[in-house]
């Protein structure tokens, strides 16, 4: 079965992308270049899924905000 997570890519200081998950408490990877980050993101699902086994995901992303104070 399929299934669909939310992956937020962000920019580091040394040019990598690096990728999280927040639906799996975590998961995260990197990458030098996107494809690299999609392909590595993918593996750290299917890890982080082999690890919690049965466990429902609980959490679901509803957006990103940014905020100035």
């Amino acid at each position: 079965m399929k299934r669909e997570f939310t992956v937020i890519v962000e920019k580091g200081e040394d040019n990598y992308y690096i990728g999280s998950v927040p639906e799996l408490k975590g998961c995260h990877t990197q990458g030098k270049t996107l494809d690299e980050l999609m392909t590595n993101i993918k593996e750290a699902i299917k890890l982080c899924l082999d690890v919690m086994g049965d466990e429902e995901i609980t959490t679901e992303l509803i957006g990103i905000q940014k905020i100035t104070v």
